[in-house]
């Protein structure tokens, strides 16, 4: 009975050690790729031996969260496939109509998630949310010509570290399994927009506007300044599409009377 007693108790602190690593998992403390600190550290950090730590390291390898390799210490797995092959992620990605679904989904993640940034944003999230901020900055600034796929990248990244600081895992995780159409959506607003100077300058506006409004943790205004930044995106596209079709449809007249 002693025995079944002390097993217990060990497997209940296997998980509860467990737990809390997982818990640094979702919280983005330590990121999916990223080697797990030394025993002696977690030990430390979590307040448990190293023998509890052991076990709970092994639930976790269980469960195919870590992946511990000889010599080289415990990694956090891949949480989401590093990239998705299927038929309908082929499909979205060829199809330029589903760009305007995918601002649809962008409007309603991001609104939600800069409202959230500016609330629960600590201040390590705001150093974050500022560095991404002026690299974007810096880059657009500095460059003699602008590399629309890197632009694309800064972009992409700023508002990602805005969703990060909403501290909500399953909104950031649900990103990141959307990073390569989000960044699909983001070089095509970057390509079609960024080289005529009134999207330009309107896009840097809403950049500063949003990234003032979580920094000065106001949840109101961040959401507003998201949403009517996605928004004047799709309308720009759209009324860049319909300029193309009037030109289409000019040059064909034209051509009747030559």
């Amino acid at each position: 009975m002693v025995a079944y007693s002390t097993h217990q108790g060990n497997r209940r602190m296997a998980d509860t050690v467990a737990t809390q690593i997982e818990e640094l998992i979702l919280d983005g403390v330590i990121r999916p790729g990223e080697l797990l600190p030394s025993e002696r550290r977690l030990c430390d950090k979590l307040g448990v031996s190293r023998a509890s730590l052991r076990e709970g390291l092994k639930v976790l390898r269980g469960k195919g969260i870590i992946d511990t390799r000889q010599g080289r210490g415990s990694v956090v797995a891949r949480l989401i496939p590093p990239r998705d092959d299927s038929p309908l992620m082929h499909l979205f990605r060829d199809h330029p109509r589903t760009l305007y679904d995918l601002l649809e989904v962008r409007t309603l993640l991001e609104g939600e998630s800069a409202r959230l940034a500016a609330l629960r944003g600590t201040p390590a999230d705001r150093v974050i949310i500022t560095r991404r901020y002026e690299e974007m900055v810096d880059y657009v600034r500095g460059a003699d010509e602008i590399n629309v796929e890197r632009l694309a990248r800064f972009d992409h990244g700023f508002h990602l570290a805005i969703c990060e600081a909403s501290h909500n895992p399953v909104l950031v995780y649900t990103l990141q399994g959307l990073t390569d159409l989000l960044l699909s959506s983001v070089f095509a607003s970057v390509k079609n927009l960024y080289h005529r100077p009134a999207p330009r300058e309107q896009i840097n506006r809403q950049h500063e506007r949003l990234f003032r409004a979580v920094i000065d943790q106001d949840p109101d205004r961040a959401r507003e300044a998201a949403l009517e930044h996605l928004a004047s995106i799709g309308d720009s596209l759209r009324e860049i599409e319909a300029e193309d079709e009037r030109l289409v449809r000019s040059a064909m007249r034209l051509e009747t009377w030559e």
